[in-house]
């Protein structure tokens, strides 16, 4: 069975995770706490692993700013990680993903922009992306890299740590050690995800 979420059916996580981008949206104090966000995001994922949901791609288009994000802990004893504490982007500091498509949506071809911005100086990445619409898998490689300050660019560049060369990464058959968002839930107002390397996000619609 395969379900597009974009009217999710009324469960608890769903309240959860609108409650908490409305707060932070309206900078309000009333925001749920940190171990129930995150309890909320791991129980969206589980729904969306046993419900078999796959998302389209054009559901995830737009610009998003990070809300909330969880960091990861190394296990030294049996290896692997486990989630770390989650935590509140703070609101001065804006953190955005932007994702676009200048051919057919459906197949999942399009451009990734990532940019931090504090007070008035802004550092943005941007590159390909590929969705891998069966697995709500979207991988992405930057080559470009702009510091900007008052809108003006002081530096614009190529990222020179590629994992692959342009020409070559739409037509990847694997992730391979490409970075990328394993999506397990898109509404009109957010969207959540698992890295690569194991943490959780939680991105509100700029």
């Amino acid at each position: 069975m395969t379900t597009n979420l974009t009217t999710p059916a009324s469960t608890e996580f769903i309240d959860i995770l609108t409650k908490t981008a409305l707060a932070y949206r309206s900078k309000s104090k009333d925001r749920p706490q940190v171990e129930v966000v995150v309890n909320a995001l791991l129980q969206a994922e589980i729904a969306a692993k046993q419900q078999k949901i796959i998302y389209p791609f054009p559901s995830m288009l737009g610009e998003w700013r990070l809300c909330f994000a969880t960091g990861t802990k190394k296990v030294q004893r049996r290896g692997g990680i486990i989630l770390g504490k989650g935590f509140y982007v703070p609101n001065f500091a804006k953190a955005k993903i932007a994702f676009s498509t200048n051919t057919d949506e459906n197949l999942g071809k399009g451009e990734i922009k990532n940019s931090a911005e504090l007070g008035f100086m802004k550092l943005q990445f941007s590159g390909l992306t590929k969705y891998w619409g069966k697995k709500n898998l979207l991988t992405f490689d930057f080559d470009k890299i702009e510091l900007s300050l008052l809108n003006r660019t002081l530096y614009r560049g190529n990222v020179k740590s590629r994992k692959t060369a342009n020409q070559d990464f739409y037509n990847q058959t694997t992730t391979g050690k490409l970075p990328f968002f394993a999506f397990f839930l898109t509404t009109d107002d957010f969207i959540a995800a698992r890295g690569r390397g194991g943490g959780l996000a939680l991105w509100i619609r700029e």
